[in-house]
C-alpha cells in the first residue's frame, strides 16, 4: 500500500484551521485543482456523513467521481475520511497539533492496492506529482487560515 505524508506549519491557532479541514465542502477552497463536493446524506461535518466529490485525478481524468464518508473526528485534533472509487478505499487523515501560536497540520493519504495501469503509474506519479500537489494544497490551506 502506498502512502503520502505532508506536514505544514500554519501561523494561526487550531480554532481557525479546524473549520477549514473539518468541513469537506470547503476543501475545494484550498485545492490546487478544481473540484466540487456535495453532501449526500447525514449532517455536514459529522461522522458517517456521506458526500460526492467530482474533480481531477492524475494523469488526466478531469471528472473523476468519489464517494466520501467521514470516519473519525477528534475535535481540533484529527479528521479522517475515506474516498471510495473503483480502485478501492483511499484513507485521508488530517492531524492538527498546537505549536506555539500556530498549528502544525499533517496530511496522510493511504492508497489501496491499485489495479491495472494505476498500479504501474502510482509509484511513478506519487513522488513526482502527488507529493507536490499535497504540498501546494497545504500551502493554500495555510494562506486561507492566515487570512486576516
Amino acid at each position: 500500500m502506498a502512502q503520502l505524508l505532508v506536514t505544514q506549519m500554519i501561523n494561526a491557532p487550531i480554532d481557525k484551521v479546524w473549520p477549514l479541514i473539518s468541513d469537506i465542502t470547503k476543501h475545494s477552497k484550498w485545492s490546487p485543482k478544481p473540484y466540487s463536493v456535495e453532501l449526500i446524506s447525514g449532517i455536514n461535518g459529522a461522522v458517517g456523513s456521506k458526500y460526492r466529490s467530482i474533480g481531477f485525478v492524475p494523469p488526466a481524468e478531469k471528472n473523476h467521481a468519489n464517494d466520501v464518508e467521514i470516519t473519525e473526528i477528534v475535535p481540533n485534533s484529527k479528521f479522517v475520511f475515506n474516498a471510495y472509487d473503483a480502485n478501492g478505499t483511499f484513507k485521508n487523515t488530517f492531524k492538527l497539533d498546537s505549536v506555539g501560536q500556530g498549528t502544525q497540520v499533517t496530511f496522510q493519504h493511504d492508497f489501496p492496492k491499485m489495479k491495472g495501469v494505476a498500479r504501474v503509474l502510482l509509484p511513478i506519479l506519487l513522488p513526482l506529482t502527488g507529493k507536490k500537489d499535497a504540498t501546494i494544497r497545504l500551502g493554500l490551506l495555510k494562506a486561507k487560515a492566515e487570512e486576516k
